[in-house]
């Protein structure tokens, strides 16, 4: 089945992760999947949430939301409604589990990292492209710490380990990698796929929205998100020339 774009079944859509894109919080990136374009910011803050205090732990925790205009029609603020939606809750929490999947928050002591993560442009895999760009800009922020003696352990002890993370679906039978919006909308099944540097696991998030699949299906959509998840971690380590 011809893709939109004319990409292969197993193939990425173009990948960008500009660092320092922002000029004021410790760590930013606007990444890029294809037409998707999403804003992490990192900010420190010393000390943790009250909860925390004492526990020699650090904390890491995120928050997504899209520009009134980054869909080909406008959605009103949340901050207009006063209520912030289900769906916004649920990816800020994705975003921050995965995060946290990558961080020793010991070695981080007690310091506090929000990532702000802002699509400008959607184009499907706005919660995918987030996760990514997100551990950059915290990379980043963790650096920044490192070079003011504010950690109890070594940048690479911080981020013990990468997280990406790519989309992958069902579309005419036949599993996909990485699906623009054109596609999503059409896909049998939907599956986010959240994995670290190596290839494991951090979450796996599938849905049948048209018809359900089977195991051998199942297992296509994971072996083709690892291998996607797998090129977004070279393509985090030249961002950042590791």
């Amino acid at each position: 089945m011809a893709r939109p774009d004319g990409r292969r079944p197993d193939q990425l859509r173009p990948v960008t992760l500009t660092r320092g894109w922002s000029t004021h919080p410790e760590g930013s990136v606007l990444v890029e999947f294809g037409a998707t374009r999403v804003l992490c910011t990192a900010s420190v803050t010393e000390g943790v949430p009250r909860w925390r205090k004492g526990s020699g732990l650090g904390w890491v925790t995120a928050e997504y939301a899209m520009l009134p205009r980054a869909t080909n029609t406008r959605s009103d603020r949340e901050s207009v409604r006063g209520k912030v939606g289900g769906r916004t809750h649920e990816i800020s929490r994705l975003i921050g589990r995965s995060l946290r999947a990558c961080v020793d928050l010991k070695a981080l002591g007690e310091n506090s990292v929000v990532l702000d993560c802002d699509v400008l442009q959607a184009d499907g895999g706005t919660r995918t492209a987030a996760i990514t760009g997100a551990y950059v800009a915290l990379y980043d922020a963790v650096t920044w710490l490192a070079e003011r003696k504010a950690l109890t352990g070594k940048v690479e002890k911080v981020m013990h380990r990468s997280v990406a993370a790519v989309s992958v679906g069902v579309i005419g039978g036949e599993p996909m990698l990485d699906l623009c919006y054109a596609e999503d909308v059409t896909a049998e099944v939907d599956m986010n796929v959240v994995c670290t540097g190596t290839g494991d696991f951090v979450e796996v998030q599938g849905t049948g929205e048209a018809g359900v699949f089977d195991r051998a299906q199942l297992d296509a959509l994971l072996d083709l998100g690892v291998a996607g998840c797998l090129d977004l971690a070279d393509a985090q380590r030249k961002a950042l020339d590791l």
